[in-house]
């Protein structure tokens, strides 16, 4: 099949824009050529340029087809528009029985004209988050656009931006591109795909950007093993450094001693927000008195000016850092909470100072129930905002939490407090750990419930993909602070204790329980994500509404070891054959629910089904009340003789109505003795 090239060559894309732009071509031509089956997609993205190749056909084939039109007693108007839509007139229809009939041919059209003709309104509304006009012409791009090759088989495909007479826009397809800006300027001729990597390569171009991700990282690994240190892991910054460069270069730089004594996370922060620079360790994990970057350019004195360039720059962000740092321990972390009150968390929820004395609260009323001290808890969470309105934080906000510890520690707070201020944001994301400390705990799910209760309350709750308060986030991190500490509480009534505050502000939260179904639904994904099954799931948690999310865990894994063994299967099968037989009887005379009467027992296989289910449900309901799940298994397996015996040897539709009434509610005592540990109607298969 013939190879199509394209590649689109402009000034500096934004290193975020680059991915999507390049799945957005793919995409887009995908669609426009469909016709022409593209297969063997590859894409290509840099600072410069986005780039597709892929198989297609040689040519659209010649194709017939009959399309019926209306009745030949409709209106004319019918017809009309039927030919309109066909674009088609009068003369190309016949008459085939009571209908009007069009036959259609498609001739044949080749690769060549389809692409020609696809590409310039493809390139026209091509989707950049931001574009930009140049000259007088009304076309648009990321950034100014200098050069388009289209090749079939290395055959230019000849088209133009040009949008009518007058466009003055007049770029032109070629096969033509650019190596580097400065070791290789200028236009240099490409005839396919792998031609024009190649070209590229040898004029100091990468076009690849995993390629030119695993050099970077594996440079300034070596650079720094040289040194015996090694890099922060920073993979969103290999992105991004990535699309910055086309001919990467590692590099290292030393830190000025004099800024050694920073935090470290304000010194890899700012190096990484302000440079694009790598932070460094100690084999002991302290930071390095180095850094790594990345030139896009091989220097003929080996990099030390560009060295000394970034190590200047760099002193420079340290003097502002170190402004920051030494003019914000001036003040103490308390006596900056009533500047919290000028602060607002949203329109409708109130300053950060309401909301820190939400967090105290709240922070209190969980600390028993975590182990935490109360009072420290509160106080806790009473700083734990604190740091939004430190210079630090402002200049940078990835540092909230991580300054208000260092800012705790240098006022004598105590170890616990400082430390749940920077973990009671944790976890962020799926990769970061919980917090384990009682304190830390107690702060970190008050935090997170009052974000749930308080925007639940005004309506503003998660929909579809939109989730503008990170309340997902939240949910999903109540869930793992709860599930890798083992805790033990009711989530409902610390629920409710948030809602209260909510009250007292004049908020009516009239959604809590919507806040505890949420959680529990997060519960519900968290476990499906970790290969549980779904329908186990749903019987575990459908057989109780329990607000102890490490409690319907445990009896979720019950029913899965049940399920995996020979009786839970076995009984599995007779659930269902009393449920079926339930499920058809309810329809004509249920529900069958009530007392069984022993006076009606006619034979002795019901009596002996009584006795085992009396037994069976008084020794579940005691190991269900100590939370036993597993040892439950063993009474409701011991009712599997005495359930196939009485299948094997009663009939349950007995011609007597009273005979009958009774054993079908001797079978709904089955069903819901099962349903005691799991709502087994949702098991599938």
């Amino acid at each position: 099949m013939p190879e199509l090239f394209i590649e689109l060559f402009s000034e500096e894309i934004p290193a975020r824009m680059q991915g999507g732009a390049a799945a957005d071509l793919e995409r887009l031509v995908t669609a426009a050529l469909a016709s022409l089956s593209p297969s063997r997609i590859s894409t290509f993205h840099g600072p410069r340029r986005i780039a597709l190749r892929a198989d297609v056909t040689a040519e659209v084939a010649a194709a017939s087809a009959t399309e019926r039109g209306p009745r030949l007693s409709a209106p004319e108007q019918a017809l009309a528009g039927f030919l309109r839509k066909h674009g088609a007139t009068s003369d190309q229809v016949r008459q085939e029985g009571e209908y009007w009939v069009l036959d259609k041919r498609a001739e044949a059209v080749s690769a060549r004209d389809l692409i020609a003709t696809a590409m310039p309104p493809l390139l026209r509304r091509f989707p950049w988050p931001k574009s930009m006009r140049w000259g007088t012409s009304a076309f648009a791009w990321v950034r100014p656009l200098r050069r388009i090759i289209c090749l079939l088989d290395g055959e230019v495909m000849d088209f133009d931006l040009r949008e009518g007479a007058d466009d003055a826009h007049g770029l032109a397809s070629s096969n033509l591109t650019e190596g580097h800006r400065f070791h290789a300027p200028g236009p240099v001729a490409v005839a396919s795909c792998a031609d024009w990597q190649e070209t590229l390569a040898e004029r100091r171009v990468l076009v690849d950007a995993a390629e030119r991700r695993t050099r970077i990282a594996r440079g300034i690994e070596a650079e720094a093993a040289a040194r015996d240190l090694r890099v922060v892991d920073d993979p969103g910054l290999l992105d991004e450094v990535a699309g910055l460069v086309e001919w990467p270069v590692p590099l290292l730089g030393r830190i000025d001693p004099a800024y050694m004594d920073l935090p470290p996370e304000v010194m890899q922060v700012s190096m990484r927000v302000n440079q694009r620079y790598f932070a460094l360790r100690t084999p002991e994990g302290d930071a390095a008195p180095w850094f790594g970057f990345v030139a896009n350019i091989e220097a003929e004195d080996g990099g030390a000016t560009i060295i000394a360039g970034n190590e200047r720059v760099l002193r420079a962000r340290f003097a502002d850092a170190r402004h920051f740092w030494d003019l914000d321990r001036r003040t103490k972390l308390a006596d900056r909470v009533p500047a919290l009150d000028a602060i607002t968390f949203h329109a409708k929820l109130g300053t950060q100072g309401e909301r820190v004395r939400r967090l105290r609260r709240l922070a209190r009323i969980i600390a028993p129930l975590v182990g935490a001290d109360s009072a420290l808890a509160e106080r806790a969470a009473e700083l734990a905002k604190a740091d939004l309105v430190t210079g630090m934080v402002g200049e940078f906000p990835e540092l909230q939490g991580v300054m208000g510890r260092y800012y705790a520690l240098h006022d004598k707070e105590p170890a616990e407090v400082a430390d749940a201020i920077r973990e009671h944001y944790a976890p962020k994301g799926p990769s970061d750990a919980v917090p384990v400390a009682p304190v830390s705990i107690a702060v970190a799910l008050a935090d997170k419930l009052d974000q749930l209760v308080g925007f639940f309350a005004i309506g503003e709750k998660p929909s579809g993909s939109g989730d503008p308060y990170a309340l997902r986030r939240a949910g999903r991190g109540i869930i793992r602070i709860i599930r890798e500490n083992e805790l033990r509480f009711g989530l409902k009534r610390v629920i409710e204790d948030a809602g209260e505050a909510y009250r007292e502000r004049g908020i009516s939260p009239a959604s809590l329980s919507e806040v505890l179904d949420f959680l529990v639904e997060r519960l519900r994904v968290h476990l499906r994500s970790e290969g549980r099954r779904h329908d186990v799931i749903a019987a575990a948690f459908g057989a109780a509404q329990d607000d102890d999310l490490t409690r319907l865990e445990a009896r979720a894994n019950t029913v899965a070891a049940l399920l995996g063994t020979d009786i839970g299967s076995n009984l599995l099968t007779a659930y269902r054959r009393a449920a079926n037989i339930l499920r058809i009887e309810d329809r004509k005379d249920g529900p069958h629910e009530g007392d069984v009467e022993a006076t009606l027992f006619r034979e002795r296989e019901e009596t002996a089904l009584m006795q085992a289910l009396r037994h069976s449900h008084s020794a579940i309901d005691d190991l269900l009340a100590r939370e036993a799940y597993h040892e439950a298994i063993v009474p409701m397996a011991a009712l599997r003789p005495e359930v196939d015996a009485f299948f094997d040897r009663v009939t349950v539709n007995d011609p007597d109505p009273d005979l009958r009434r009774n054993r079908l509610r001797l079978l709904n005592r089955v069903r819901a003795t099962m349903d005691r540990v799991a709502d087994f109607s949702k098991i599938e298969g």
